[in-house]
């Protein structure tokens, strides 16, 4: 049984990296990220809601907290969903990946100013390679080489702290109703925040055009069955594996773009991207166990 979770939640981040590929690949053919992220949010939606059907006795939706920490969540979401695709239109899809992976680096910090958890000689050292690993990753050094603009990098780290947020959010919304409840109020929370900024137009014309299986696959697999998967499988999957699992992300995302989207690496980011996956890797299980 736990090897079955185990396996479901690396499957779940397995999916997140393909469609990091798929998202790269709409934004590549012209659409709008928010566009791709509003899609990523109202397919998923679709099947969660499905979910829900299935278990509304424990659903709660009568919880104003539940409300309240769900919708908090979806702002986390809706932040993770856009800024990971700005970050991949500004860069490449290897670089946002690995800057999302850097969110139990903010939820760290944010232990550290809540007196949470206790900053260690060992955390703080990570902390440092991760630092030095993002500065060979996107060669913000060297503004002639640099692999992505400043609006990348930023949107990047955003993704990250976005994601840190959804993690304290659901973690809250847990106590007040079920899974599908808080993830369902989420992305309609979602929904609600992206089409505001989304263009109208291509909205409306994603619905009939020839990219309708590449936003559906993104859905899909970003939004829908993925976070289902995810949350089964991670109930009896020890946190500190789940951590580890949750490295597929990046690393598939990443292969994704060199093998479809024919992007490359130059040997200090490959260096860099070592550093931030094994050093969050490091700091996700000590902090789990």
């Amino acid at each position: 049984m736990v090897g079955i979770s185990s396996s479901l939640v690396g499957l779940a981040a397995f999916c997140w990296g393909v469609s990091g590929g798929l998202g790269a690949l709409l934004i590549a053919g012209g659409w709008d990220a928010f566009v791709v992220s509003f899609y990523r949010g109202a397919i998923g939606l679709f099947f969660v809601l499905g979910w829900l059907a299935f278990n509304h006795r424990h659903a709660n939706l009568g919880s104003r907290r539940l409300w309240i920490w769900s919708a908090v969540a979806g702002l986390g979401v809706a932040g993770n969903f856009a800024f990971y695709f700005i970050s991949i239109a500004e860069g490449r899809v290897a670089i946002a990946a690995t800057l999302m992976y850097c969110a139990p680096v903010f939820v760290l910090l944010v232990s550290f100013a809540l007196k949470l958890e206790k900053p260690t000689l060992g955390k703080l050292v990570a902390l440092v390679i991760i630092l030095l690993g993002i500065l060979l990753l996107t060669q913000v050094y060297d503004l002639n080489a640099s692999a992505v603009s400043l609006v990348g990098l930023v949107a990047g780290l955003l993704s990250g702290v976005s994601y840190a947020l959804c993690i304290f959010a659901f973690k809250y919304a847990s106590f007040y109703g079920s899974s599908a409840s808080s993830l369902s109020i989420a992305l309609l929370v979602l929904l609600l925040v992206l089409f505001w900024p989304a263009d109208k137009n291509q909205l409306v014309i994603a619905l009939h055009s020839s990219y309708w299986v590449v936003f559906l696959g993104l859905g899909i697999l970003g939004g829908g069955l993925s976070f289902m998967i995810y949350i089964l499988g991670l109930r009896a999957t020890a946190p500190a594996v789940a951590a580890m699992l949750a490295m597929v992300e990046p690393v598939t995302a990443s292969l994704f773009g060199v093998w479809v989207l024919d992007e490359s690496l130059a040997t200090q980011q490959l260096i860099g991207m070592g550093m931030i996956l094994l050093a969050v890797t490091g700091l996700s299980v000590t902090s789990s166990s």
